[in-house]
């Protein structure tokens, strides 16, 4: 493989962990003593800063690696709504390309290493000429991707993806294979290294199933349920690692689990709630180990219900739907890492320093 000089992380579809391993693959080379820097070259989902749209996974890499965010070169093209049928209306009058290399030309200035974060699938952004493997070439960059731990499915959309990489002659210095059960670790490692040494692509590391990642927070589960906060919704921050059904308190769970999520039909809160108190009395727990209270369909909530969510700071949510329906949707809710979850940061940064040979890949780029 020749060798490259920036690396550009792509993958077989969203939620697989492109921006979890690019953050540990980032922080990693910065403790090694490197100077790196980051891009979205093209971003879809957008926040404004100072006014201009900037794709919301540059945030969270500002905060890392401590830049002041330039939306010209930390993420220069955004395809928001409306984005591509303007473009196929009038393709002169957008400068996508020349936009990309000219941040690129200001990161690998200023950088020993710019590691540029793809966006969905390989072919995101080919309507407007730009797929991750065409931008990928544009940058002179060699490709790490990431797939979902498996065997048969996860072969068929690595070269399914791979294919359009190939068209455009581009490098790729290896597979990172994210999210895979423990158990079957060993059998999927030898699987995939067959069919990788026949394809003669580099197995850079597997990278086992964290259950912390997959953890959403409160707002993610207001928005999932269409909920109303009635109180304490400067705590929607809480991390929810696990249900507790209101029609039956697991004991067991309150003594040894944190950050429950309680879901209850509204005229049976007050009941659970007593139970709860009852319980971390018993097992003499510092506090209730409750993440939040979601309330389900119609129903008044009670005055003992409102003083212990106000005592213990609990986020007190209600929802039109029931609690079958409100359980159905949060199980649903697609977990991103954020600027919101430290926790998740640190334990990204962990997983790539433990399983990804990351002394090849620097082997592979020109520093």
């Amino acid at each position: 493989m020749p060798r490259i000089k920036n690396i550009y992380v792509a993958a077989s579809s969203q939620h697989v962990g492109k921006t979890t391993s690019t953050l540990g693959l980032v922080a990693s080379f910065m403790k090694m003593g490197y100077k790196v820097g980051y891009c979205k070259p093209i971003g879809q989902q957008a926040l404004k800063v100072e006014g201009f749209p900037v794709d919301k996974d540059t945030v969270l890499f500002a905060d890392l690696i401590s830049f002041v965010i330039q939306p010209d070169i930390h993420s220069p093209v955004i395809l928001g709504k409306g984005a591509t049928t303007s473009f196929l209306e009038n393709p002169c009058a957008f400068h996508y390309k020349e936009a990309i290399m000219s941040a690129a030309a200001e990161l690998e200035s200023k950088n020993e290493l710019v590691i540029y974060e793809g966006t969905g699938h390989s072919g995101v952004g080919s309507v407007v000429g730009l797929s991750n493997a065409a931008v990928a070439k544009m940058l002179g960059a060699g490709v790490i991707f990431i797939i979902e731990g498996g065997i048969g499915s996860s072969i068929d959309k690595l070269n399914m993806n791979l294919a359009l990489f190939r068209e455009h002659n581009v490098p790729i210095i290896g597979v990172i294979v994210n999210k895979v059960v423990p158990e079957k670790m060993e059998k999927i490692r030898h699987y995939l290294q067959i069919w990788l040494d026949q394809a003669n692509l580099k197995l850079l590391g597997l990278m086992p199933y964290d259950e912390s990642l997959a953890y959403p927070q409160m707002w993610s589960v207001v928005d999932a349920i269409h909920g109303k906060v009635i109180y304490n919704e400067e705590y929607l921050d809480n991390k929810v690692e696990s249900f507790l059904a209101g029609s039956l308190i697991d004991a067991v769970k309150i003594k040894e689990n944190q950050n429950l999520l309680l879901v209850v039909s509204t005229p049976k809160v007050d009941e659970a709630v007593t139970t709860v108190r009852y319980l971390t009395r018993r097992f003499g727990l510092p506090k209730p180990p409750l993440a939040g209270i979601v309330a389900t369909g119609l129903g008044e909530i009670k005055k003992n219900t409102i003083d212990f969510v106000k005592e213990h700071k609990i986020p007190l949510v209600t929802t039109h739907l029931d609690t079958y329906g409100s359980v159905i949707k949060i199980s649903r809710i697609e977990v991103k890492i954020n600027r919101e979850t430290p926790w998740k940061v640190q334990r990204a940064i962990e997983l790539i320093q433990q399983n990804i040979d990351l002394d090849y890949i620097l082997q592979s780029v020109k520093l």
